[in-house]
């Protein structure tokens, strides 16, 4: 429809319940509901159900459709204090596979942020991600201090967060730039951030496409991080998407990976922060 037959719509007369000319955005609400984090998702008995699910479903699926080859495993085995894992976001399967690449005692202490303005804005659908995946409605359009206040308080309760700080998938597979909230979460907390890469998913779940396809997917994990005590939010989330690239092209850097001696101290004894 052109804006002519938009124009010609009006001139005859509309009505707030009738049909919406096509080039207008979709409705919604001005001010949208204040979302929870959803609390029962990480009480009993939903965590020992969210376990059957995990280990009776969704692990075996996805090993069955991408056989998961995952690296640097030891820093993500056994965790002294709750940490970020930050991740590249590519596809809806990147959730299930960084998941995979846990340990159970730390995939069990996990949330991951979602969405709120597309995993929650079906209510019935948010209750199945929070119940499948340990999900909490992370706003992309709400202002920093309550996502900040909503993150810290799951953190200080001893749970991890995964979050992609890109925000959203990337349109093309190459790391868009990270948003700032990731440095400032960690500068506030104090917690390490992990750095992850997730190669493979766009082939198994590409955007815009909803089954997936098997297909070969590699976790690729650094060593923590931790900002410096003058370092800014913004130049830390600059250090932590630079870990991450470094993650896709396979890098052997002791700064990003480790060395042999850090790997083995990660082998023997709970993960905090980096060196």
């Amino acid at each position: 429809m052109s804006l002519l037959d938009d124009l010609t719509t009006m001139r005859r007369g509309w009505h707030w319940q009738g049909p919406r000319p096509r080039s207008w955005p979709d409705m919604a609400e001005a001010v949208p509901d204040r979302a929870s984090n959803l609390g029962w998702a990480r009480a009993e008995p939903i965590r020992s159900l969210r376990w059957f699910v995990q280990h009776g479903l969704a692990l075996p699926f996805t090993r069955l459709m991408a056989n998961p080859r995952v690296e640097g495993e030891e820093w993500v085995r056994d965790l002294e204090r709750p940490a970020l894992l930050a991740s590249n976001h590519v596809s809806h399967a990147d959730t299930q596979l960084l998941l995979y690449a846990l340990s159970d005692r730390v995939r069990e202490k996990t949330v991951v942020a979602a969405a709120a303005d597309y995993w929650y804005k079906r209510p019935w659908l948010g209750r199945v991600v929070s119940l499948w995946l340990n999900t909490f409605p992370f706003s992309r359009t709400g202002g920093p201090q309550a996502v900040l206040n909503s993150s810290s308080q799951l953190l200080k309760s001893g749970w991890n967060l995964l979050v992609y700080p890109e925000g959203t998938r990337s349109p093309d597979g190459r790391l868009q730039e990270f948003k700032p909230g990731v440095g400032h979460l960690a500068t506030e907390t104090r917690s390490p951030v992990i750095p992850m890469h997730v190669s493979g998913s766009h082939r198994i779940m590409p955007k815009g496409r909803r089954f997936p396809l098997p297909a070969p997917a590699t976790i690729r994990i650094g060593k923590p991080l931790m900002p410096g005590r003058a370092e800014s939010s913004r130049a830390f989330a600059g250090r932590v998407e630079k870990a991450v690239q470094a993650l896709a092209q396979r890098t052997r850097d002791p700064e990003v990976v480790g060395t042999w001696i850090d790997t083995w101290r990660a082998t023997r004894s709970p993960v905090s922060s980096e060196d």
